[in-house]
């Protein structure tokens, strides 16, 4: 049962590029199992409500188009019922939903306006880890068809669709699709509008972080168990797969590819978020922000 069904004050929305953690940060979130979590409702080829949907969807915030706004309050508001979105689903009874997707992040302004007060989560995670875990899985890319967007480009890539359209290969492409992934909610939101968590912090100095995370959901406490949540791997990830790494990507990308990482970055100004090294440079994403 849904107590908060019909409110989209009561979603928390988590949002992320494929294979930045998203899943493992849900339960991190959810470790108490307080919330009725949702999983990627916004995969048009699983969920036939969201059919119409691209896989990267973006609408300009000021869109009132009801075949858009109906799907997604059905979901942010807990109506939807799916085999898909609830297949992780361990809670029964909840007030609160914890809704995670990966296809989403050009969404993000559009639901800042049209569903105003749903605290968002941004799970951010160097590049090049993203980019060697898909090529790992052997993904395949869509950039084509998210440049087929009109409004997306003139909004926000004008300044590099050219190079974007001209990318060579795997690496590149995908390395583009995590650039437009995350530059694009950068620019749409301020620094108070949309919470930022970083994959690397996580891992790296996970108190501080789980601290500021849980305290913007209005969560000042989180027990031991969130702490082994850290350590295992989600449950998306390979078989034996390692536990969350902030190195583990270096052995799978080249020096080569390392310097084009950063050429494309310095396209967005993302560069200054993050570099050669694999920490992230949180000012860097804030910077982008306080341009809004």
């Amino acid at each position: 049962m849904d107590l908060g069904k019909g409110d989209h004050r009561s979603s928390v929305f988590l949002a992320g590029s494929g294979r930045s953690g998203t899943t493992w940060l849900s339960q991190i979130i959810n470790h108490r199992r307080g919330y009725r979590y949702i999983f990627e409702p916004f995969n048009p080829r699983e969920v036939g409500k969201l059919g119409h949907f691209r896989t990267k969807h973006y609408l300009r915030p000021e869109d009132r188009r009801e075949e858009f706004l109906e799907p997604a309050r059905l979901v942010l508001t807990g109506g939807l019922r799916d085999p898909w979105t609830d297949r992780f689903n361990g809670r029964f009874v909840a007030r609160r939903r914890l809704i995670k997707d990966i296809r989403a992040n050009l969404l993000l302004g559009w639901m800042r306006v049209n569903f105003p007060g749903m605290p968002i989560i941004l799970l951010l995670r160097h590049p090049c880890a993203v980019v060697a875990s898909r090529l790992g899985l052997g993904w395949k890319d869509n950039l084509s068809e998210t440049m087929e967007q009109r409004e997306l480009v003139e909004d926000f890539l004008l300044p590099m669709e050219a190079e974007i359209r001209a990318a060579q290969g795997d690496f590149e492409r995908h390395l583009f699709l995590w650039c437009i992934d995350n530059y694009v909610p950068l620019k749409q939101f301020g620094p108070q509008e949309l919470h930022l968590t970083f994959y690397e912090n996580l891992l790296v100095r996970p108190e501080s972080e789980l601290q500021i995370l849980f305290s913007s959901l209005g969560e000042d406490y989180f027990d031991e168990r969130v702490y082994a949540r850290l350590r295992r791997p989600s449950p998306l990830s390979r078989k034996n797969a390692p536990a969350p790494s902030v190195e583990g990507w270096r052995t799978r990308v080249s020096a080569h590819q390392l310097e084009r990482a950063n050429e494309i970055l310095r396209l967005f100004g993302l560069d200054h978020l993050y570099g050669e090294g694999t920490m992230p440079d949180p000012s860097g994403a804030y910077a982008l922000m306080d341009g809004v």
